[in-house]
């Protein structure tokens, strides 16, 4: 009889605490519903170091409409991140709760290479991205990239190799491609357009500077920058349009047409 009411004891608190916390919850939940909870700013702002160059509130709030659910304490700042990384521009978000209606966005902006392929952009990290190109500075003159997916990283690579070995000669690459059979064609700043070889570097998926055993992709490179001044040595200063670096011990170069000269007219 005793142990029975103390059963009946115990149960009967127990509820009283299951009660008093149902309570609670119904509390907060009211309280979380609050207006005063609806988020009612998002605070932009770069990451350390950084500077916010072609994101502004307008095209945020224009792309971010109706994506995001939840209010202070029910969103989810990991499908809020999401959300922001969706933005035109934006590389990384992270994304903080402000009390009590507010978001704070750290975002770093993707910085423009080069233009890539068809329609989109690559930047400083390889990564390719689609923005309006339009708005780029009007004095910002872009190299253009072509190659095929999954080689991002290493055409940025070869770029930056072939912009050290030209820079002595002040020039910079204005184009370059690596086709499907791993082939690279560059045009430099000066109108030159040169063919490379088959690049080892390419022929195996995450390489970035060539397998082992394979001939360096800056051989050729240096053969023909070694030896560009005594071709417009012995040439006369003619402009150079075309060079084949896809020999194994030397280069072809094509020289633009002379111009054609005028005969005087035989008097009668």
């Amino acid at each position: 009889m005793w142990n029975e009411a103390r059963t009946i004891n115990r149960l009967a608190n127990t509820l009283a605490v299951l009660a008093v916390l149902a309570v609670l919850a119904g509390c907060l939940y009211w309280v979380m519903q609050r207006p005063m909870f609806n988020l009612q700013a998002i605070e932009l702002e770069p990451t350390r170091n950084g500077s916010l160059r072609y994101v502004t509130p307008e095209n945020v709030q224009a792309s971010i409409a109706t994506k995001l659910t939840g209010n202070f304490f029910t969103i989810r700042l990991s499908d809020a991140q999401t959300v922001f990384e969706d933005v035109p521009w934006v590389r990384t978000a992270t994304v903080r709760r402000i009390w009590p209606n507010m978001l704070r966005v750290a975002i770093e902006e993707h910085q423009p290479l080069a233009l890539w392929n068809e329609n989109q952009m690559i930047d400083t990290w390889a990564h390719v991205f689609t923005a309006n190109q339009g708005e780029l500075d009007d004095d910002l003159q872009l190299p253009r990239f072509e190659g095929p997916e999954g080689k991002e990283s290493l055409v940025v690579s070869r770029y930056a190799e072939l912009e050290r070995w030209f820079a002595p000669l002040g020039l910079t690459v204005r184009e370059l491609s690596l086709n499907n059979r791993l082939a690279w064609q560059v045009k430099l700043s000066n109108g030159l357009t040169l063919a490379l070889a088959r690049d080892p570097g390419a022929e195996e998926p995450g390489t970035q500077g060539g397998i082992p055993g394979a001939l360096p992709f800056s051989e050729g490179i240096e053969r023909f920058v070694q030896a560009l001044p005594q071709i417009q040595q012995r040439t006369g200063g003619r402009t150079l349009t075309h060079a084949d670096l896809r020999y194994p011990n030397g280069f072809a170069v094509t020289l633009a047409a002379l111009p054609e000269t005028t005969q005087p007219k035989k008097k009668r």
